[in-house]
């Protein structure tokens, strides 16, 4: 199977095993992902990631969190994809659900959350939003 985005595909994964109510996610590893996962284990949507190896393939397993039996994703889209990409400077980035949720962004210091990107006055590409 080839995949394209495997940034969607991970989102897809977390998301499909939050429905199932699972304990566990398993992705492909990628630099890019990793810095994602560290997003969301910062800002409390994942319990914690490590990376294994399956098959002789670096891969990733999520725990996924959930708070009194309800998921704590309720949300994850894509706003970045390989045919339009989304460039956004921090003056003009909207906060998404009046602060409660996130965009993560890939800036020219890293991979970071909104509120981080604010702090450091760093705009950059508009990974994707958490709700």
């Amino acid at each position: 199977m080839s995949m394209n985005y495997r940034l969607a595909d991970m989102f897809a994964q977390i998301r499909n095993g939050q429905q199932a109510r699972l304990d566990r996610a398993t992705v492909q590893a990628s630099k890019l992902l990793g810095n994602v996962l560290e997003v969301l284990k910062k800002e409390g949507f994942i319990r914690d990631y490590r990376k294994t190896e399956k098959d002789k393939k670096p891969v990733y397993e999520i725990d996924l969190k959930y708070h009194e039996g309800e998921r704590v994703i309720k949300e994850i889209v894509c706003i970045s994809k390989p045919g339009r990409r989304v460039y956004c400077e921090i003056s003009k980035l909207p906060k998404y659900y009046n602060g409660l949720g996130i965009a993560i962004l890939s800036t020219s210091k890293g991979v970071m959350s909104d509120f981080d990107a604010r702090v450091a006055n760093v705009g950059g590409e508009v990974l994707c939003s958490v709700f």
